[in-house]
């Protein structure tokens, strides 16, 4: 999850800044993480993005619970109370299914998530420290880091774990550096904002109950430093010089901005200085 990742109309954050999703996409493409963070364009939901964010609320809120009844009956029990409340929250939800019986099958897509997550853990016997928790870190002559950590689990000799869930399903063997990245990230920022490196970073993926569990090392973190300084002089200089190029690739079939992408036959909208020098801290330099 991101702090970034506000809805349309919703204030951007104070200070220029990078979190994981949003670096990863300037790698990916340019031109959309200029829609994205300098115009802030809406996009559309999907049923995979609103059953993320409903897993999400589910196991945050699952350990309000005292230990003994963390079951997966009651995570299940859960997801009806929370789906409305999500609802309530963005109504563009509503226009997700063409009908009761579809949702139905949706939550039940839901709650098998879940018991998923039941077979990697049993939280009956974790007292996370911290969920959902907004970290950042303003990093000196370069971006804010930002972003919101799913848990924090510190074990009484203080060692710091930091776990992501993922309700997708797991990378190819090879694959990992995109997720290995969010979570070095975030391992970095509580390492510059508690004075301790986390001792270990643990990706759960749901759709296929797979682990993926990493020790990170300070020479990954001063890597990390480097990676992000160098993705951050690259915004910056696609900002001044107004060129967000598009960078088509087989990730373009899942973009929500193809009508308005030069590579499809589209014209980004007029960009606003204004907003380019809230989200990264320059303007557009023209003749």
């Amino acid at each position: 999850m991101d702090i970034d990742d506000l809805p349309a109309g919703e204030p951007a954050a104070v200070r220029p800044g990078l979190s994981p999703s949003r670096a990863n996409d300037f790698v990916q493409c340019p031109l959309l993480f200029r829609f994205r963070v300098v115009d802030r364009l809406p996009e559309p939901t999907s049923e995979a993005a609103a059953r993320g964010t409903l897993v999400h609320a589910v196991l945050e809120h699952l350990f309000d619970l005292p230990a003994s009844g963390r079951t997966l009956d009651a995570a299940r029990a859960m997801l009806p109370g929370r789906w409305q409340q999500l609802r309530e929250q963005a109504p563009q939800y509503d226009e997700l299914f063409a009908d009761a019986d579809a949702e139905a099958a949706w939550l039940a897509g839901a709650g098998d998530l879940l018991a998923t997550y039941f077979t990697l853990e049993d939280p009956a016997r974790l007292e996370p420290d911290s969920r959902e928790v907004m970290v950042r870190f303003d990093l000196e002559d370069g971006p804010q880091m930002r972003g919101i950590v799913d848990r924090i689990d510190v074990a009484p000799n203080g060692w710091v774990r930091i776990v992501d869930y993922k309700t997708g399903r797991s990378p190819r063997p090879g694959y990992e550096g995109r997720a290995l990245f969010q979570m070095r990230f975030y391992a970095y920022v509580l390492w510059k904002t508690r004075g301790e490196l986390p001792k270990a970073l643990q990706l759960e993926y749901l759709a296929d109950g797979q682990v993926i569990r990493h020790e990170p090392s300070e020479e990954e973190m001063r890597t990390l430093e480097t990676r992000v300084r160098a993705l951050w002089t690259a915004v910056q200089g696609a900002a001044r010089t107004d060129e967000w190029t598009a960078r088509p690739s087989a990730l373009c079939s899942w973009c929500s901005f193809q009508a308005l992408c030069p590579a499809f036959g589209g014209e980004p909208p007029a960009i606003d200085d204004d907003a380019v020098e809230r989200a990264v801290g320059v303007r557009p330099q023209r003749p």
